[in-house]
């Protein structure tokens, strides 16, 4: 009987040890890594290619887009390299434009406002701010330009971002109108040719995916270009700089990398004075937020009208005459620029 008692005590003893060593043996499998508190995950770079071959026949091969800037760039088919949007002349983030000098300034603007950043004799571009309250302490509003609308030619063009709580970029959060009605790209095609559409009402004018969703080039041949990229803000963001994101909103806004074919020296507005010949740049570059103040001068009474008072659409000046080539047009700049050090070139 003890022998029993006995060998049924081992036998538990020896299923206990087994059970410690499974149990061991799992947890030698390392600790599991806990992802650093506010770092963001990395995300994969699309790829992308020359989208003008017209330009550079040679540049036909894929480029992944650089770490910076994994998801926003394009490739300049004259340098054939790829390029951040938020890198080149335009506007990004809580509005940072590069000019058409190469330089990099701050206008916040105005939440729920239009402000008119290009305003030339046969152009005219508005960009209409969203934003929140900036928190305790602050003087001015969080912004960001959630839409565009470009006059011209007697057309009104529109792009924006559509207002979404829950962001997910295979979803198509842009929104494209041509004089009031919708423009229709095929849905989830990359880099692909038939992704272009063509107006028939205005010939000269395409839009063409540059991604799956949510990246658009704009061409109206021989004016101008523009990138437009919708993206969110995220929670990571938001957390870090206190935007105040809620659920219902993630403050879905464009990412815009412009170049014009031709202006007048007499253009203006927000961003399209720094391509005149007699702009002087007043910002000190050293600044950690270089801004431009003058709200009143670009205010708008409406995305689609032309009434700033720097305002040229429509106009006929004695300077006009003579279009000049925006040789500042193809200006890209090297780093990610936070009001310092920014390196500039053609």
């Amino acid at each position: 009987m003890a022998r029993r008692q006995l060998g049924v005590v081992l036998a538990l003893a020896v299923v206990v040890l087994l059970a410690t060593a499974a149990a061991a043996q799992s947890g030698n499998k390392g600790p599991k890594e806990d992802k650093p508190k506010g770092q963001k995950p990395k995300l994969k770079p699309i790829q992308v290619v020359c989208d003008l071959l017209r330009v550079n026949p040679l540049c036909y091969q894929k480029f992944d887009c650089p770490a910076s800037c994994p998801q926003s760039c394009y490739v300049d088919c004259y340098t054939c390299k790829p390029v951040c949007v938020c890198n080149t002349p335009g506007a990004c983030g809580d509005p940072r434009f590069i000019g058409g000098d190469g330089n990099a300034f701050y206008f916040h603007g105005k939440k729920d406002a239009d402000f008119c950043v290009v305003s030339d004799r046969d152009l005219h571009i508005n960009a209409h701010f969203i934003g929140k309250s900036g928190h305790s302490g602050m003087s001015r509003d969080f912004t960001w330009i959630q839409a565009i609308a470009v006059l011209f030619d007697g057309h009104s063009l529109y792009v924006g971002a559509r207002k979404t709580g829950t962001w997910d970029d295979a979803v198509e959060h842009l929104e494209i109108t041509l004089d009031g009605e919708p423009v229709h790209l095929p849905d989830g095609l990359q880099l692909a040719a038939d992704a272009k559409w063509t107006s028939s009402r205005v010939p000269e004018l395409s839009v063409t995916r540059t991604k799956a969703a949510n990246g658009v080039l704009v061409v109206l041949d021989g004016k101008f270009s523009v990138r437009a990229n919708a993206v969110p803000i995220t929670e990571e963001d938001s957390r870090v700089h206190r935007y105040g994101v809620t659920s219902d909103d993630c403050l879905a806004h464009l990412e815009l990398a412009f170049k014009f074919d031709t202006l007048t020296d007499d253009v203006h507005g927000v961003f399209g004075q720094t391509y005149r010949s007699d702009y002087v740049n007043k910002f000190d570059v050293r600044a950690s937020m270089p801004t431009m103040g003058g709200d009143a001068s670009f205010t708008t009474s409406s995305l689609f009208v032309a009434d700033c008072a720097v305002a040229r659409f429509g106009t006929s000046r004695g300077n006009d005459k003579a279009s000049v080539m925006s040789e500042l047009a193809g200006v890209t700049c090297a780093s990610g620029m936070d009001g310092q050090g920014v390196v500039c070139k053609k």
